[in-house]
């Protein structure tokens, strides 16, 4: 059985040219920092969106740039950074968007994206931005030049044009038999950082030598898929490369790496991610958290090398609080210490994930999650702001994978972060959701 991946869209291009403005206005919200500094984006660079109801996954290239420590770029450096968007979009990505700039014309690094794209053989699109009036628009003809086929104006602050770059995306989608996969009754991305033991954690699921383990971090360059059975469910395992803070990721092959190990979080169910009990819980492993929680997967974090706990000093009590202060964030997922050299804890771990995918399914009674939210909302009430304030009238819950509920209030800019909370905690309380994110939204009454 097979199910369909979802296309992958990269966005490409020489820095200010306004990716991270495309990406929000695709988006639909400000997810990428912008501003007017060349090479600022530093904010999540992928996402799952939807466009005329065909989902796919979103990444603005910008953001996996490095920045320079000190004084303006030179040429080289720039093409440089450009050079690995470019890289990371060939190797992954199923449709291009090649963004220029109308108001600076054509330059000689857009000639230079445009020949490797040229290479690649890929679907390229090319989309020139900031065209904003008339003139701009006539400006938009000197692009043909770069060999990409009908150059599409757009102004992506503007929101002008862009219906029409999206449309030539849609119809560069992979056909369905190339976007196929193994159908599992659950699907389970292994990630982490370097070296985290996440490849011999496979190799110990499966019994058999799967992925290569060596003590060389970033010895897995690709994603792995394995098969297997974990009492009556049939498990998808993935296998990743391991992710670094974006901001430490080098050209070449990590880049590769950090944009898999994206798209396998995208095509989980629930993500391990794979903790190194010598090194527990850095800025790296809250960042990588922070990538499987902006997904809306299921999260639990396996403390691996727990073989030598003692050695470094640890026990259970002590590493579970190290954990839960650095992952205060993410404070319903459940932890598990694993060995995998020693081949310990993996059964406990496996029944975890099943019981996180399990509570990532479920689906609430409508009337009594109405009522237990009614409940907490008479219990403490929204606090006042200046003379009014929100009113909570009911609550639905829309979807499950992930489990999403929608309030429905009076004014939605009301309801403060706080008191969001306070109502999570108070279903989180009452039906429990271990390991699993909730989606929540919050519309006025009547609003489509």
């Amino acid at each position: 059985m097979y199910s369909a991946k979802k296309p992958l869209v990269a966005i490409v291009g020489r820095p200010n040219v306004g990716k991270s403005t495309l990406f929000n206005r695709l988006v639909g919200r400000p997810v990428s920092i912008v501003s007017d500094i060349a090479g600022t984006t530093r904010d999540r660079v992928s996402t799952e969106t939807v466009w005329a109801d065909y989902p796919f996954i979103l990444v603005d290239t910008g953001g996996l740039d490095e920045q320079n420590d000190g004084g303006p770029a030179t040429p080289t450096q720039i093409w440089e950074k450009v050079r690995s968007q470019i890289d990371v979009a060939i190797e992954d990505a199923d449709v291009i968007v090649m963004l220029a700039d109308v108001g600076t014309g054509l330059t000689p690094a857009d000639y230079d994206v445009a020949e490797a794209l040229r290479r690649a053989k890929k679907s390229v699109i090319v989309a020139v931005n900031k065209s904003d009036n008339e003139a701009r628009e006539q400006q938009v003809f000197d692009f043909y030049d770069l060999g990409l086929g009908d150059p599409i104006p757009i102004s992506a602050y503007h929101n002008v044009g862009v219906d029409d770059l999206m449309s030539k995306v849609i119809a560069a989608f992979p056909s369905e038999p190339d976007m196929l996969e193994t159908e599992a009754d659950l699907k389970v991305a292994l990630v982490g950082r370097t070296n985290a033991g996440k490849s011999m954690l496979l190799n110990a699921l499966v019994g058999q030598e799967r992925s290569i383990v060596s003590e060389i971090p970033g010895t897995t360059r690709d994603t792995v898929d394995t098969l297997i059975t974990h009492g009556d469910t049939r498990t998808l395992i993935v296998d990743t490369a391991g992710l670094r803070r974006r901001g430490s990721i080098k050209p070449g092959i990590e880049r590769y790496s950090s944009l898999r190990s994206i798209r396998a979080i995208d095509r989980a169910d629930v993500a391990v991610l794979v903790l190194d009990a010598t090194e527990l819980a850095t800025a790296q492993d809250a960042h990588i958290a922070s990538y499987i929680l902006d997904a809306y997967k299921g999260i639990v974090f396996a403390v691996n090398k727990w073989d030598v706990a003692k050695e470094v000093g640890l026990n259970k009590e002590t590493a579970t609080y190290k954990v839960r202060e650095r992952f205060k964030f993410a404070s319903f997922a459940p932890i598990r210490f694993i060995s995998a050299l020693k081949n310990t804890g993996l059964d406990a771990m496996m029944d975890t994930v099943d019981s996180v995918a399990e509570q990532w399914h479920k689906d609430l009674p409508r009337y009594d999650l109405r009522r237990t939210v009614l409940n907490a909302v008479a219990a403490h009430p929204p606090a006042l702001s200046g003379r009014s304030a929100a009113k909570i009238y009911s609550v639905a819950q829309d979807a499950t994978g992930p489990p999403s509920f929608t309030f429905y209030v009076n004014r939605a800019d009301m309801v403060h972060f706080g008191y969001q909370r306070y109502l999570e905690n108070a279903i989180r309380d009452a039906y429990g959701f271990e390991g699993s994110p909730l989606r929540m939204r919050f519309k006025r009454r009547g609003e489509k």
